[in-house]
């Protein structure tokens, strides 16, 4: 057992941020309009945070049993935008020191993170394809 979690990906296109843009009701021109998304400090469409969050989330549900999960807590801060194009992927390793601990992140195929944090599990997970 390797430590790492089994990685979750998604490529973050137009359809599948108004995919999401629908299912959380969050129409904010920020994520689904290009002309007005070019005009602000981000320079152009963004993807919602909390899809990187949700991706996050698929990946410890790959890794964790609903016992292992009852009482985790996942903490997170978004580093970077995700931009249309970009690939993600979602996953963590365990800490070397607390196997209940595991730093998880978010990054583009850039390499770069663009969420980052922990998560505190009730115990350590017992599928065989996680840490």
């Amino acid at each position: 057992m390797t430590g790492h979690l089994v990685t979750t990906t998604m490529k973050v296109d137009m359809e599948s941020v108004r995919a999401y843009a629908e299912l959380t009701d969050d129409y904010n021109p920020i994520h689904l309009d290009p002309a007005f998304a070019a005009t602000t400090p981000m320079g152009g469409v963004i993807a919602h945070g909390t899809m990187s969050v949700c991706l996050l989330w698929q990946a410890i549900f790959r890794n964790f049993t609903p016992d292992e999960l009852s009482a985790a807590e996942l903490d997170g801060r978004f580093v970077k935008p995700v931009r249309l194009g970009e690939t993600l992927e979602a996953g963590g390793q365990r800490d070397a020191e607390d196997p209940r601990l595991y730093k998880v992140w978010v990054r583009a195929d850039d390499g770069v993170e663009r969420l980052a944090g922990t998560l505190r599990t009730a115990a350590a997970p017992d599928k065989e394809d996680a840490a």
